[in-house]
């Protein structure tokens, strides 16, 4: 029995690194957005926010394809500095955000990236569409904050057809082209807590 208590305490004592690389995080909201920008009659960019974004990440660091990531964003809070603009991209044309509140993600893979990058894979769903798409970004290492948290960043950007999603709202104009781009870029920054 002893020697059944010792083996059981010793690998405990070597699984205890392997277990403490493995940590839960969560989206502080108060420093967490995320970001786009598209073309706007073919002449200029519009860029704009969502700064509702919540979420959650579990980040193995002995094993990067293991890690997880959650991420809510609360469509109505889009953002581009035009009320008349804003209320039309949450309207049925395009994000309908009565029916679709919510964008998410949620990463199927990840694993790393040429030099620090991140490459994370996962299903994201805009306006009741759901598809895969690949993020590339960075995340810093861990700190403590002045109140004893633990802290780290991440950063994660893609580009997606939007006509992919249902958006397929424009205008064909006078002199050729379309009002609004059909590429959206997409970054999500996030400060992210230790839980």
């Amino acid at each position: 029995m002893k020697r059944l208590q010792i083996a059981f305490v010793t690998a405990l004592f070597l699984l205890l690194p392997v277990l403490t690389l493995a940590a839960n995080w969560e989206f502080d909201p108060a420093h967490s957005s995320a970001y786009f920008k598209v073309r706007h009659m073919m002449i200029s960019t519009v860029s704009g926010t969502f700064p509702a974004v919540t979420g959650t990440v579990m980040i193995d660091e002995a094993d990067l394809s293991r890690s997880t990531v959650k991420a809510t964003i609360d469509s109505a809070t889009i953002d581009t500095s035009n009320n008349k603009r804003d209320d039309h991209l949450r309207s049925a044309d395009f994000l309908h955000v009565a029916k679709y509140p919510v964008i998410t993600f949620v990463s199927k893979a990840v694993k790393k990236g040429s030099g620090e990058n991140l490459q994370v894979t996962g299903d994201l769903t805009i306006h009741g569409v759901t598809r895969s798409v690949v993020l590339d970004g960075t995340l810093t290492p861990a700190i403590k904050d002045p109140f004893g948290d633990t802290r780290r960043g991440a950063e994660l950007s893609t580009q997606i057809d939007r006509k992919d999603f249902g958006l397929v709202w424009n205008k064909v104009m006078e002199t050729g082209g379309v009002l609004v781009g059909e590429d959206i870029k997409i970054t999500i920054q996030a400060e992210l807590i230790q839980k």
